[in-house]
């Protein structure tokens, strides 16, 4: 049980999003991308604010470091690149695979005690070599698999049934929404089915955030930390190679960071600051930029954030443009802004 009651859940509400990217062709601002954005220090004050951090949203997979954290306190013996896969939205390479197949091995578990959707791996590279092979969709392959097999294995630590392991009212899932709740400081504002099929806690960004300094700056051994030197470590297990969410943890020390769909983008540094980013259009192309942009607020080095910068605009195959935080979010705005 925890030792205090979080406070009240995130308004549910259509969220007041701002500006917080431009799409720049040729000096002008083709297109806008609205979200939200919240910086945190070190101390847990609120250092900038875009947009609307308080209302309730779904992070999707940002969430599954929390997931990782429930499991790990429920029982769960993963460490190092098995514990990094349970918190991953793996490229569906095959190391992805084998470590799915190790976790599910240790719980004595079959690939068909899985109960997420079978899918393409996530990679376009892997994917079409996968559909050149022949090779048909598979749990295994879906990018959800390591933390599925991670969630069996810790339901049969606990003798706690598997065929109905995705029920929020299932022990785990009620474990891992108490989770979530102490990590983030507020209640669940409310439960859907994610897209792997499993449950799916809409909380604040600014709660997000809040998480993720928790996970980072706990004590050395605690479930918290082994989650995030297990995600540090191996950041690749924890998404694949090439992905932009593992080359921001390796070129910022100490960095975790964790991406979802519908451009979700959580980071969090050793001493407690942390950044949260929720585009309101789910595009991809402005999740890394704008979190590039929040890491700066927050004090990284600019130096180390060069190669975060977002695609480039090409007219007739030559650079004109690119993807552009807002302003106020550049630096060149007030710090704080409703």
């Amino acid at each position: 049980m925890l030792s205090s009651l979080p406070a009240d859940a995130p308004p549910i509400r259509e969220p007041l999003h701002a500006p917080v990217a431009h799409l720049i062709r040729g000096g002008v601002v083709e297109g806008v991308h609205y979200g939200s954005v919240v910086v945190l220090d070190g101390d847990g004050r609120v250092r900038f604010r875009l947009g609307d951090p308080e209302a309730a949203f779904y992070p999707r997979s940002a969430l599954k470091p929390l997931q990782a954290v429930a499991m790990v306190r429920e029982g769960l013996p993963l460490d190092g690149e098995l514990l990094s896969l349970a918190a991953a939205s793996h490229s569906g390479e095959e190391r992805h695979l084998a470590g799915a197949r190790r976790i599910l091995a240790r719980a004595g578990l079959a690939e068909d005690r899985l109960l997420n959707v079978p899918d393409l791996p996530f990679d376009p590279v892997v994917r079409d070599t996968w559909v050149r092979a022949g090779r048909a969709p598979s749990r295994l392959a879906q990018n959800c698999s390591g933390k599925h097999a991670a969630m069996l294995y810790t339901a049969t630590l606990n003798g706690w049934s598997l065929d109905d392991y995705l029920d929020p009212a299932h022990p785990l899932q009620r474990a891992i929404a108490e989770t979530v709740e102490d990590l983030t400081g507020r209640r669940v504002a409310a439960v859907t089915v994610d897209g792997c099929g499993a449950p799916l806690f809409a909380v604040s960004l600014e709660g997000l955030a809040r998480a993720a300094a928790r996970i980072t700056t706990a004590a050395p051994g605690t479930p918290e930390a082994r989650v995030a030197d297990a995600m540090r470590a191996h950041a690749e297990m924890a998404s694949g190679s090439g992905r932009d969410v593992a080359a921001l943890m390796r070129s910022v020390p100490g960095l975790l960071a964790k991406d979802g769909f519908e451009g979700v983008q959580v980071a969090a540094l050793p001493d407690g600051r942390a950044v949260a980013v929720k585009i309101a259009d789910g595009a991809g192309r402005a999740r890394i930029p704008v979190a590039a942009a929040a890491l700066a607020q927050a004090g990284v080095d600019p130096a180390l954030l060069a190669d975060f910068t977002g695609e480039t605009v090409l007219g007739g195959g030559r650079p004109v443009g690119g993807i552009r935080p807002v302003r106020a979010l550049d630096g060149a705005g007030d710090p704080v802004c409703a």
